[in-house]
Order: C-alpha cells, then sequence, then structure tokens
C-alpha cells in the first residue's frame, strides 16, 4: 500500500498475506525514546486483554493457554514484555517484527488504531483518516486496472472480428500485422484523435501506449467502442464509415461519462 502521511508523520504500511500492518515504529519515530513505549504499551494489561481478545476472534492458531499466563503476570511490577516475546508465546499474527529495509513493528490495522489511540487520541484520528483516505484511492487505481483488463479483453473480440472478416487468407503475417494496427489506430483516432505512432512522437519520454494513460472514462468508451466495431466490421463497412461513426459515438458517450463524473464528484 505503501506511506501514509498523518499530520505530518510518514507512516510505512506492509501487506502481509492480503492485510494491510502499519508501522508501530513509524509512529514514534518522531518522539524521544519512542521505541520503548512500544513495549512500555505491551506491558499494560489493558492492552494484553485487548490483545488477547483480538487474536482469538482472527487468529485460530492462537495460543490461548500461555495468553493466559501472560494475563496473570500482566500488571505485576516485574512484568515485562516484547514484541517478540509476545509472538513467540502466543503465537500471535497481529503483530509482528520485521527486519531489512522496512523494518520495525507492525499490527494490524485495529491494533495500530488501538496504539495510536494510546499515544494521542489526535493522532489516531490523523492516522485513520489518512488511512481512510489511501484505501479509497487505492480501489479507484483497481477500478483503473479492471477497466484497462476489461478494454484488452474486447480488444481480443475486436482483432477476433478484424480475422474473420478483413484477412483474406492469402496474406502473409506481415500484412496480417499492418491491418491490426490499421484498426487499432481506427479506434485510437476515433477516440483521441491521434494514431499511435502519433503518440509515440509526441510523447518520446513515456513508457507504453497512449492507453496506458488513458483516463477511466476513456477505458470505459474504448470498451464500448471495441465491441460497436466489431458489429459494424461484421456488417461490411469500409474503415472510413465505421471512423465516422465510431467518433460520432466516442463524442457522445464521452459527454455523458464526463456529466455523470462531474455529479458524482460534486
Amino acid at each position: 500500500m505503501g506511506k501514509l502521511n498523518a499530520d505530518g508523520t510518514e507512516i510505512q504500511v506492509l501487506q502481509i498475506e492480503e492485510d494491510d500492518y502499519i508501522s508501530l515504529t513509524d509512529m514514534v519515530r518522531k518522539i524521544d525514546n519512542g521505541p520503548a513505549l512500544i513495549e512500555k504499551w505491551l506491558r499494560n494489561k489493558n492492552t494484553i486483554e485487548f490483545l488477547g481478545i483480538w487474536e482469538e476472534m482472527y487468529n485460530v492458531d492462537f495460543n490461548v493457554a500461555a495468553y493466559e499466563e501472560i494475563m496473570l503476570e500482566a500488571g505485576l511490577n516485574r512484568f515485562i514484555m516484547s514484541v517478540k516475546q509476545w509472538v513467540s508465546r502466543t503465537n500471535s499474527k497481529g503483530i509482528v517484527a520485521k527486519a531489512g529495509r522496512y523494518g520495525g513493528t507492525y499490527a494490524y490495522k485495529d491494533i495500530a488504531f488501538e496504539f495510536a489511540s494510546w499515544v494521542s487520541p489526535q493522532f489516531k484520528l490523523y492516522l485513520i483518516k489518512e488511512f481512510e483516505r489511501l484505501k479509497k484511492e487505492e480501489q479507484a487505481l483497481l477500478g483503473w486496472s479492471a477497466k484497462r483488463e476489461l478494454a484488452k479483453i474486447n480488444y481480443r473480440i475486436h482483432t477476433d472480428a478484424i480475422k474473420v472478416n478483413l484477412i483474406p487468407p492469402e496474406l502473409t503475417p506481415q500484412q496480417t500485422s499492418i491491418i491490426y494496427a490499421s484498426e487499432a489506430d481506427v479506434l485510437n483516432m476515433a477516440l483521441f484523435g491521434m494514431t499511435a505512432k502519433q503518440w509515440r512522437d509526441k510523447n518520446p519520454d513515456k513508457k507504453g501506449n497512449i492507453r496506458d494513460y488513458a483516463s477511466i472514462n476513456e477505458l470505459i468508451c474504448l470498451s464500448n467502442m471495441e465491441n460497436i466495431n466489431a458489429v459494424l466490421i461484421e456488417d461490411g463497412l469500409n474503415q472510413k464509415e465505421r471512423l465516422i461513426k465510431l467518433n460520432k459515438i466516442a463524442i457522445h458517450q464521452m459527454s455523458i461519462l464526463e456529466e455523470q463524473t462531474t455529479k458524482i464528484l460534486k
């Protein structure tokens, strides 16, 4: 997921078995003797109780017997508990200690928010707000990726229509590839107003192709146009006729999509 920025504090987030784990170490990095706060928090009996309840709910391998022993020790003056001790004794999965580049103590988001509340209720609210914002961005990126994959699938339908209806058997593979490229550019011209080569010439420093930089609305429109173009090819329309029709469709669909997007964002 990357990094959070909660009230000016950068906090690393790692994906562990598809779950988000937030760095407790980063939360207290700007505080004097910050790492000691994590162990102090772990020595708190209320903390141990919270962690035990969380583990019993979400961790089938949690060592309940060891947890009950720790609960009996918690609160005594001589009670000491580190992250490594907690993990090794209870087989916890809610808190982990990581080594290496992004080393430190990480906790599942529920536990991380609880720790943040112990450090500062105000900081906890900043952290939750930032976490939710980044999760929304993450979902938007996943949506973009899904639309991109949909466009690729529909492009396969599109190229199959070209193969059946536009490519005579006697053409060489090189000639076939030229026709495929030409048909791809019919869609590019209809939607983007330029061919793939024209885009590359205008953007020599960018990687990928014109469609990799398309907006979500453009990808939705492109997906629709690929299906429509396949139908127009099967109906026997020549390339010029299809380009004119597809351009009109693109203008109409993009105006509707942009209008809907504006309403959602208001």
